[in-house]
């Protein structure tokens, strides 16, 4: 193809990187290589911020917080076949959670499928179980469309992830500039998003008849209303009428949760004696109970407000409101004002609520305020919550991962601002914490992130501290990162050198990372004499970590600050000085190995 005004043609790499920069794309997440090591370095070039990890399933995780962090869809770029795979994590986990992310994978080139080439997948297969929609780009005209047609489906009706394959061949094919810009132009007119059902006034008359006519009104919402940004039509929902509320565990922040009318710390009471419950953004599954006896009563009047119309028909509520969250509870609000009504602080349902709340807060906090050492998981859990607090407002965003660890900080930790929770979700993914820290770092440059980890939780992607490390001289680097390898080879920890060894100055993200180190998973060894027996029974029980294990030591081969704390004023002082420096930090809390409970506080669900 000729080309005209001296201008070089634009290859695949350059079209897709316009491409995602012409449809908002400013932050992209993954790890590069063939195929796609110069799609990043284009996108960079353009004013699109790459941050490389050292794993795809991390970034992958980072992604799809990010995109439910800002409500725009994170991209993840990953290489062919394997990388791919590797991407699969964090697809998964945003199609579950129901956050806005997008899959970039480069593939082998097309004339070669089916005979063997390298890194050879079917990858839009492999990931439309998990995807709202799978594309293979065929020909580099096909790629403004295509980006923008990802783009606006993942972020539009119930958001999701989406995939966008790109053959190698492609990438390497040219277009014009005047072509390029031709077809940019065809795309953004072209972009269709999926249609939001309309809630009808009839609809919403119903729904408010029915809370104001409950005798035991009960207001849930979830993380789907944080993604709606509805927390100002709620929080006025719930002081007009004066019902209590609920929020699911990513839900909380959105009404802070020392609010008079929160209803956490009298849950079980809340759920089991309601008789309407208006369920804002959540999903009755197994983290609500289904909506089912015994955990609710059989009576009770569910008002389902969701953007699916599907997850409505699942559900079969009294009444569902198909829409997005904040507009039905404005729309409710205003129904509500031209009839206004209020349980009042001494209304028995209201009084009832409040009076379990706050016997179950006393005696939480008559459990808080001893200083257990070895530490137990509540007197460091404690410490952290009013090191948290102390922080004030912008709150800094909480990332909580681990099964004891996530369960006791559910219960502890203080939400009061909106989206500054992020756990393991709805599908209960491990290893999520980094990949969360370092999206929330990017996505609320003016808040700090505190990870609140189990080790088990923290190993998953503990080499991920490496993209919040800081700058050391060079030969601080090497003396340290070589006493790091040492150190952790002699307590038969085996290190990833060749990350180690990567480049170790990146991102300064203001990320302090809290380890609940109790040597393993849930504690360690914790089998019966019985139970130690067969030709393998010299070896380390399936739950046990390296006793012991400096993980503070890790963030410091990259530049940051460790911490090794044992008791309450090594643990006040290390977050004193970390939250003050807001750079990165990991503070290695030791445990006493048989605190923790397998189960947590999830009963059957480990």
């Amino acid at each position: 193809m000729a080309e005209t005004n001296n201008h070089p043609p634009l290859d695949g790499n350059a079209l897709v990187a316009l491409s995602l920069r012409r449809a908002g794309v400013d932050r992209m997440f993954g790890v590069v290589g063939i195929p796609v090591t110069a799609l990043a370095t284009r996108a960079v070039t353009l004013g699109v911020r790459f941050i490389a990890f050292h794993n795809e399933q991390s970034a992958g995780y980072a992604a799809s917080a990010y995109g439910y962090l800002t409500g725009r869809p994170g991209i993840l770029l990953t290489v062919s076949g394997p990388g791919c795979v590797h991407g699969l994590a964090g697809v998964s986990n945003a199609a579950v959670n129901a956050w806005p992310m997008i899959m970039i994978s480069g593939s082998c080139d097309q004339g070669y499928f089916g005979r063997g080439d390298f890194q050879e997948l079917d990858q839009v297969e492999a990931v439309k179980p998990f995807s709202k929609l799978s594309v293979r780009v065929r020909d580099i005209k096909e790629v403004p469309r295509c980006v923008f047609e990802v783009i606006g489906k993942a972020g539009s009706g119930r958001p999701g992830g989406c995939y966008l394959d790109l053959p190698t061949d492609v990438l390497h094919q040219t277009v014009s500039e005047a072509e390029a810009e031709e077809l940019l132009v065809e795309a953004e007119k072209g972009v269709e998003k999926e249609v939001i059902g309309i809630v009808g006034q009839s609809e919403i008359e119903k729904a408010v008849s029915l809370l104001r006519h409950a005798e035991r009104p009960l207001i849930v919402f979830g993380k789907g209303a944080a993604i709606a940004r509805a927390e100002n039509g709620l929080k006025k929902l719930v002081e007009t009428t004066g019902i209590p509320f609920l929020p699911t565990p990513m839900g909380k922040g959105l009404l802070p949760d020392t609010h008079e009318l929160a209803a956490t710390a009298a849950r079980s009471l809340a759920i089991g004696k309601c008789d309407v419950a208006l369920i804002v953004g959540a999903r009755l599954n197994w983290l609500l109970h289904f909506g089912e006896p015994p955990k609710w009563s059989k009576d009770v009047k569910f008002i389902l407000v969701d953007i699916s119309k599907e997850e409505i028909e699942l559900r079969k509520p009294c009444l569902g409101l198909v829409g997005d969250a904040a507009k039905v509870v404005e729309m409710i609000n205003k129904e509500i004002k031209d009839d206004p009504f209020c349980l009042g602080k001494t209304h028995p349902w209201v009084e009832a609520i409040q009076k379990k709340a706050n016997e179950n807060v006393s005696k939480m906090e008559a459990q808080l305020a001893k200083d257990v050492v070895p530490f137990n998981f509540l007197t460091p859990m404690r410490i952290i919550r009013d090191a948290i607090l102390g922080v004030g407002s912008p709150a800094p965003i909480v990332v909580s991962e681990g099964a004891n660890t996530m369960d006791v900080g559910r219960s502890v930790l203080v939400q009061t601002e909106p989206r500054t929770r992020l756990d393991a979700g709805t599908w209960g993914t491990m290893g999520v914490g980094l990949g969360y820290c370092i999206a929330a770092a990017v996505a609320s440059p003016d808040r700090l992130v505190v990870a609140v980890e189990g080790d088990s939780g923290f190993g998953f992607s503990a080499m991920e501290v490496e993209c919040i490390g800081l700058e050391l001289l060079q030969t601080q680097r090497v003396c340290l990162v070589e006493f790091v390898i040492v150190h952790l080879l002699h307590q038969n920890v085996t290190p990833c050198i060749s990350a180690v060894r990567s480049t170790l100055v990146r991102y300064q993200l203001p990320v302090v990372v809290i380890v609940f180190n109790n040597g393993g998973v849930y504690g360690g060894d914790r089998r019966s004499p019985e139970e130690i027996t067969g030709p393998f029974k010299d070896d380390p029980a399936p739950t046990s970590f390296v006793p012991g294990a400096a993980y503070h030591l890790l963030i410091e081969a990259f530049g940051g600050k460790g911490y090794l704390v044992g008791t309450p004023d090594e643990l006040k002082s290390a977050l004193t000085e970390s939250f003050a420096a807001r750079k990165p930090a990991v503070i290695n809390v030791t445990i006493d190995p048989y605190a923790g409970a397998e189960s947590g506080r999830l009963q059957h669900k480990n």
